[in-house]
């Protein structure tokens, strides 16, 4: 992929990549996230019936991304984003801390991330790595001491920051998308965006996306092993 000084890269990242660093995915799971439905365990509904059971759910993600190490794809990324410094937006549906760790810093979570928790009512998300397993420890917010719930966009809730999100698509001059599936949106529809304004749009994933048609070019293989030739 050939960059100028000029250009501003837009990467959207999803669960692919950190699928080749070993963590499941939704899609890939025949419906279920290690055996749960997300309709149990990834929706506002499902907190307010089962608290616990949600808990349980995300402290196993939360224990599952911590054993997890960042690939080549990600490093890839870190390296291109010192580089092109401001000049480059990493955008991720993954909610783990993959992109982090391999060094990159302009990272914005769409849908929220593991490491973070917020009260329900104060709303202000804070540093969190523990593991809430039973129903006596779900957590409480020290403020007002209704319960404190993951830091997660969950399935019918606004991704963070879509304001932000889009004024970077518009100032874009390339947009990369890896390892999604293209059929959740807002996500999916980012590309459509792009094509709108002529920016040239590229997709990297071992397969092709649902949207395929709307990219100028398709690279398949897996972020490990095309991105760090390709950036």
């Amino acid at each position: 992929m050939d960059l100028s000084a000029d250009d501003r890269l837009f990467v959207l990242t999803g669960a692919g990549i950190s699928a080749e660093s070993g963590l499941a995915t939704f899609r890939g799971s025949g419906g279920l996230w290690n055996g749960h439905r997300v309709e149990d365990v990834a929706t506002p509904e499902a907190w307010e019936a089962n608290p616990e059971l949600v808990w349980r759910f995300y402290s196993m993600r939360r224990r599952d991304a911590m054993a997890a190490q960042p690939n080549a794809g990600h490093r890839a990324l870190a390296a291109i984003e010192q580089r092109m410094g401001d000049r480059f937006y990493l955008c991720t549906q993954n909610v783990d801390d993959l992109h982090e760790r391999a060094g990159s810093q302009r990272v914005h979570h769409m849908h929220g991330t593991l490491f973070q928790s917020r009260c329900e009512r104060c709303g202000v998300p804070f540093a969190d790595t523990a593991l809430y397993e039973g129903a006596d420890q779900l957590p409480q917010c020290e403020k007002c001491g209704r319960v404190v719930r993951p830091h997660i966009v969950w399935f019918g809730e606004i991704p963070l920051d879509m304001d932000g999100i889009y004024a970077e698509l518009d100032r874009a001059t390339v947009v990369l998308v890896v390892g999604t599936s293209g059929s959740v949106y807002p996500a999916a529809g980012f590309v459509n965006i792009a094509n709108r304004r002529g920016v040239r749009t590229v997709y990297v994933g071992p397969e092709e996306p649902l949207n395929a048609h709307a990219f100028n070019d398709i690279v398949l293989g897996t972020a490990a092993e095309v991105l760090p030739g390709m950036l």
